[in-house]
């Protein structure tokens, strides 16, 4: 791990600042990003922001240093290399706009686990942002076991603007990733979600050499002690699956999996609010209206309320807010080892089983593949579905390369026996515009059925195309649901757009170059269905 003096640096930030406030209470911090014109109280009390240009992460913007520990072992395709020296130009350039001016330092922890810990120590210009960060990340006063760990410094500079030529960015925009010295620079963004992301990405590096799974996941624990985990891309239901009354939440979006079992790298959640109702999503709507929430790119109508249904600054409308705004949360943020896995996808294709059980190399391609499916948009009445393929589930994340994740999961799901299993939350009886959205009842009965063991030994059928386990029949579910061909009107159509899939798919996974017997797991184009 890093050598490099963070303490030195720190004060090196705190000596050419203006006033420092260090580790101010969620109210002040709140009170001050009004008082300075930095945002709005909603009526409930929550901290309405918005974020300019920048509603969402800047992937191209993203930058990892190439150095003597990175040069051969992270995933430079998956990331751009930034040289030491531009990284240097652009830390001495992040000092000097912070010269004069006030900041807030946040000094917290990822990781719920003392033995796999970071002391992250944020520095900001903007209240808002520390507060933002506070309420996921762990705060002090949570912590158990040791205090601290490897240090992590996030310099995070919103109206400092990269030169391209004199820092090697492609724009003004930059978040740029030392990962020996374990620093960051965030600069010309001031989406908040870079912070939370940046130290998830650190994670991702230095895990595995640890023997420790980093997991972009959710996760949560039954009445018997019973660990679920539940991988998914941004609309597959990761967050609502995994916040079930009768199982208390271990965290909703980044974890790490270690010999002792499952720990949450964060103290808080960052949630989706497009369409958010208090109908459908109580507990989350209920945390979207606490004190000192921060509402990122949230609309408000005339009376201070959130409209969640208005999307017109952005669909990735967030709210920021501790775990403790929940009220059914696992103490302490861990877990024993997992007994099942889950992986999400929304197929708006139409194609793929509500759920299936998958073998352990079928778990490997699958993790590896990360599909889900998102409707592009309607243009002259015309609606496509088109695939997404996110490596682990979180590609952007994910600094080496994806096998190495791979591995480590499929050593994890030899060694715990946890069953995996695909659960598709999109289309049925057609693609988007055509078919329906499957409902979410449905989805609960059948992730319920697996996760209570119900189908671990009732019959199964195996998918012709894609070669899952498919449980012929389950209590509560209509049986046609569990064989989408049969919910088409012309099945002739569900054969394309199944083979269309298979394809994706296939191509998808070429990627990664030579995998061996892990291709083998995949769907196969030349196996008709009947």
């Amino acid at each position: 791990m890093a050598t490099f003096d963070h303490s030195g640096f720190r004060q090196a930030i705190t000596d050419t600042a203006g006033t420092v406030y260090r580790g101010l209470a969620a109210d002040v911090l709140a009170e001050a990003a009004v008082a300075n014109g930095l945002a709005r109280r909603t009526a409930s009390g929550a901290l309405s922001v918005t974020t300019g240009v920048h509603t969402g992460r800047s992937p191209r913007d993203k930058y990892i240093v190439r150095d003597a520990l990175t040069a051969d072992s992270v995933w430079w395709d998956n990331t751009a290399a930034m040289s030491v020296e531009h990284f240097d130009r652009l830390l001495v350039d992040g000092l000097a706009a912070l010269a004069g001016r006030d900041i807030y330092v946040e000094t917290l922890f990822a990781g719920a686990d003392a033995a796999h810990r970071f002391d992250v120590n944020v520095v900001t210009p903007s209240p808002w942002h520390a507060l933002f960060i506070r309420n996921l990340l762990i705060r002090p006063d949570e912590v158990t076991g040791i205090p601290g760990g490897d240090p992590v410094t996030v310099l995070h500079l919103p109206h400092l603007i990269a030169d391209p030529k004199r820092h090697g960015t492609r724009s003004g925009t930059v978040i740029a990733l030392d990962l020996t010295r374990n620093l960051v620079v965030i600069a010309g963004t001031a989406y908040a979600g870079e912070i939370k992301k940046s130290v998830f990405s650190l994670f991702n590096f230095h895990a595995p050499a640890r023997h420790v799974l980093p997991m972009h996941c959710s996760a949560n624990i039954g009445a018997k002690g019973d660990v679920a985990l539940f991988f998914g891309l941004s609309g597959t239901g990761k967050t609502t699956l995994s916040a079930d009354p009768q199982r208390p939440l271990i965290g909703d979006d980044e974890h790490g999996w270690s010999d002792r079992g499952v720990f949450n790298l964060e103290g808080g959640c960052y949630a989706k609010t497009a369409g958010l109702t208090a109908a459908a999503e109580p507990e989350i709507f209920a945390a979207t209206e606490q004190a000192n929430t921060v509402l990122e790119n949230v609309v408000l109508d005339a009376g201070a309320v959130p409209d969640f249904a208005d999307l017109s600054l952005t669909e990735n409308g967030r709210a920021a807010y501790p775990l403790t705004a929940l009220p059914n949360v696992a103490p302490g943020g861990i877990g024993g080892t997992p007994s099942t896995v889950v992986f999400l996808t929304a197929d708006a294709f139409g194609v793929l089983p509500p759920i299936a059980r998958l073998t352990p190399d079928q778990a490997f391609y699958h993790f590896l593949s990360g599909y889900t499916a998102k409707v592009a948009g309607t243009e002259k009445g015309v609606v496509e579905p088109t695939a997404t393929f996110s490596a682990c589930f979180g590609a952007p994340f994910m600094s080496l390369h994806p096998s190495v994740y791979g591995e480590l999961l499929a050593d994890r799901l030899e060694k715990s026996g946890a069953a995996t299993w695909l659960i598709n939350t999109g289309w049925t009886g057609g693609g988007y515009g055509v078919g329906k959205r499957i409902s979410l009842s449905a989805t609960r009965k059948l992730l319920t059925a697996a996760l209570s063991g119900a189908l671990d030994d009732v019959p199964m059928r195996t998918d012709p195309l894609f070669g899952l386990s498919v449980p012929v029949a389950v209590e509560g579910i209509d049986s046609a649901l569990l064989e989408p061909r049969r919910t088409w009107a012309d099945p002739t159509a569900y054969d394309r757009a199944a083979e269309k899939l298979v394809g994706l798919f296939t191509s998808n996974f070429e990627k990664f170059g030579d995998m061996g017997e892990a291709a083998e797991a995949g769907p196969r184009l030349q196996v008709a269905a009947e």
